[in-house]
Parts: C-alpha cells; structure tokens; sequence
C-alpha cells in the first residue's frame, strides 16, 4: 500500500479499513471473519489478504458485550481418526491438556477435520461463536484456514506453523525436533553405523521437516553420506513400507533413524521380515519414547519428547491468552536420548 494506509489509523485497523483496502462492503468482512459459507473463495481470498495486510485482529472485547463466553475450547487435530486414535502421540497431549483445564471451568470437545482441507461444518463451527478459543495440533502446511484462524479467535499450536499463512504473532509449543533428531543421529554415529538412513514422516508437517533436517546435519558433520531416505506417515504400516523401500533400495544400510516410534515399530517387523538382525545388521533410532518403544521383542532407543507436558503448556498458554494475559509467543521444550536394546 503506497498511500501507507496502517500509518492514518493511530489505534487499532478497524472492519471498516478492511473493507475499504479490500474493496468490499463492511457487512462481507463481518461474514469472513465469522465464518459464513456465503463468501466466494475470491471475496474470501481478498478480504484475508487485507486482513494480513492491516494486522487486523476483531475487537473481542466489543463482541463480548453481545456473545456471552462459551467456556469451551475446541482441540483441532486435521488427521483422520485412525491415526488420532492409534498414535499414542495424541493420547498423551490429550492427557496433559485436560489436566490443565481440570483447575479451569473450560472444557474441551475434539474436532476431527481432513489434513489440509477442514469441512466447511468445522469452519464454521469454530469462526460462530462455539468456542473461546482452540488448540491445533498436528497441523500441515497446507492447512491454510488453521494458520489464519488466529485472527478470529485466540489459538494455540502444538509445534511450530509453517507454509505461507504462519505469522511471527503465532503462538505456538514444540520440542527442539532437529536438535533431537540430531543426538538420535549422532548416536548411531558413535556406535559405527556409517550408512545410515532415515524414514521421515510427512514433508508438509514441522516435526518431519525438522527431524529430516537434524538427521541431515549430524551426517554432513561426520562426513557421511545423506541420500538413504524413505518417506513414510507416522504410522506403523507407513513404517513398514519405508523400510521395506530402504533396505532392498540401499543393502548395505547399517542403522536407521526414524522419525516415529509407531513408525519405528513398523521397521523393526520390516526388518524382521528381511532376516536381518537389530542391532547387528541394522540398528533402529527411534522418536517420541511412546508405549511402542517397549513393546516388541527388542527394546527401542528413541528420542523421548514431553508430549504430556506440551498438552499442559498448550492449554495454559491458552487459557492465559483467554485471561488477557501475555504468555510467551514460544515455547521449545528439551528432547533427551533414551538408549534401549535396538542400537
């Protein structure tokens, strides 16, 4: 905006400003940001764009004096429910956020939508006046109206947004994924793997890009090789076709950091399948420290992430958000080795 239009405004971009850098009525911004289906993607596109252009964030104190609180926060996972329910991943978030809202009067109802692309039910569910506020976990890059929900209502992520609509006003908790990935790594290293690959989980999701990243630099460091690489999807099958692809793709790998213990699970049958012995042919790193770590005939190491303490902090970084307070934007949780029989 050459005539620098946020520079007029001494207070805060009001509706009418939105609807003015936008070129529409003030009435259609109000449909935007509440969420009605009665916006065409290309009204909805340029209204968001001016919303993002001005900072614009609705006056909730204004929209209190005419909508009472629900006292209801809405935890958004955009998986499907096989996964939701069958990574103990989710089990153990879940935990911690509800022993925070324990000590509150909010309460907490679950809104499955499709990675990527959220129905249209949910949409409007969350941006009409349901809920407070919500928590996002497990988002992907593509999940557009995630990252710009925060403009309508207070939201916090589980792990750090990414893609195009993620803002530096995001608040948000993760774990230091490449840091975590890179002791995982490192370990295999110290043990004398030297053709070591990776499974990763989905590229489009944070904690893959960044797991991916640290198994990359604990690699160049030691001047070994990076191009043993399989994608798989956080879940066991996933894990299984991964391996699967690796060791008949690359026979000499030796060690394999993945990026999941459900997934890790996966490569140890895999592995199994192919006659090769863990750890002595191929040794296995796992991430998350889960109830998978323990379960199967050889014990996982694994890198170990706090998920129940990540639920406890997402939830009271909302609540305070909800308070009026001022919680810290990030928060980055320590990671920590644990070795078991697998490496």
């Amino acid at each position: 905006m050459s005539d620098g239009t946020l520079a007029t405004h001494a207070g805060r971009p009001t509706l009418e400003e939105v609807a003015r850098v936008a070129g529409v009525s003030r009435a259609t911004v109000s449909r935007v940001i509440n969420g009605s289906p009665r916006v065409s993607a290309d009204v909805l596109a340029v209204v968001e764009k001016a919303i993002a252009e001005l900072n614009y964030v609705p006056n909730r104190a204004a929209r209190s004096l005419v909508a009472r609180a629900t006292m209801s926060i809405a935890l958004v996972v955009p998986e499907d429910a096989h996964r939701f329910f069958g990574d103990p991943y989710f089990a153990d978030v879940v935990q911690g956020i509800s022993d925070r809202l324990d000590d509150s009067d909010y309460v907490l109802n679950l809104q499955l939508t499709h990675p990527s692309s959220p129905s249209e039910k949910t949409r409007r569910y969350l941006l009409g006046g349901n809920v407070d506020g919500a928590i996002v976990v497990s988002h992907h890059s593509g999940d557009h109206f995630l990252t710009t929900l925060s403009r309508a209502l207070p939201v916090v992520f589980g792990g750090r947004p990414i893609g195009e609509a993620a803002k530096d006003s995001d608040y948000y908790i993760d774990v230091d994924n490449r840091l975590g990935a890179v002791a995982g790594t490192q370990h295999l290293i110290d043990r004398g793997r030297r053709a070591i690959a990776t499974i990763t989980g989905p590229p489009d999701m944070p904690a893959s890009v960044d797991r991916e990243q640290g198994w990359r630099e604990a690699l160049r460091a030691a001047g070994l090789p990076d191009h043993r690489v399989a994608h798989g999807d956080f879940t066991e099958a996933g894990g299984i076709r991964a391996a699967l692809t690796l060791v008949d793709t690359y026979p000499d790998v030796d060690a394999i950091f993945v990026a999941s213990d459900l997934m890790a699970s996966g490569a140890l049958l895999a592995l199994e399948e192919r006659g090769l012995r863990v750890p002595e042919d191929v040794a296995v790193v796992g991430f998350d420290n889960s109830k998978y770590a323990t379960r199967g005939k050889v014990g996982l190491t694994t890198v170990a992430q706090p998920a129940q303490e990540m639920g406890v902090v997402m939830a009271d970084t909302l609540l305070r958000l909800l308070a009026g307070e001022a919680p810290p934007r990030v928060t980055t949780l320590d990671t920590h080795l644990v070795i078991r029989d697998s490496t």
